[in-house]
């Protein structure tokens, strides 16, 4: 009797579980491409919460500024989101585009990041060639040199 009550539960869970719902597109649905590059940015903006403004000031809703950039609201965020992650292979699909787009931003930042790095490590270098062209050894060797000039000429 128990394992009939268990049987039949199990049953009733393994049916009510099976829900693949899809849901109908929203009337203002956000378009494809646009929710790629929506994706992005807010990844980019939910990344750079915690790091601190130039007037050190880390309580920001980037979101906000996501939001406006694309003139829309969370509402509509909200629904159009629903919406793709109800098509879960499209979702996927958006995904790795939205992964594809921020792998190219990073290259992009390293790059630029490597480059300046070289400029400072070469500016630098000059630096201390010029400091060491300089230093009291020298100077006073030059000093020397004048004096020993100065002496052969009077």
């Amino acid at each position: 009797m128990k394992n009939t009550i268990v049987f039949i539960f199990s049953i009733c869970i393994m049916i009510s579980c099976t829900g693949n719902t899809i849901y109908k597109a929203p009337e203002n649905l956000i378009p494809r491409d646009t929710m790629i590059s929506l994706l992005t940015d807010m990844h980019i903006a939910s990344a750079s919460k915690p790091i601190k403004t130039v007037k050190n000031r880390r309580d920001l809703n980037y979101m906000q500024l996501v939001y406006d950039k694309y003139k829309i609201d969370s509402l509509r965020f909200e629904q159009s989101n629903t919406y793709y992650t109800s098509r879960i292979d499209d979702y996927d699909k958006l995904l790795k585009s939205v992964r594809t787009n921020l792998e190219v931003i990073a290259s992009q930042y390293q790059v630029e990041k490597n480059t300046r790095d070289s400029i400072k490590r070469k500016e630098k270098e000059l630096l201390k060639k010029k400091a060491d062209s300089l230093t009291p050894k020298k100077s006073i060797e030059a000093v020397k040199d004048s004096l020993i000039i100065q002496e052969d000429e009077e």
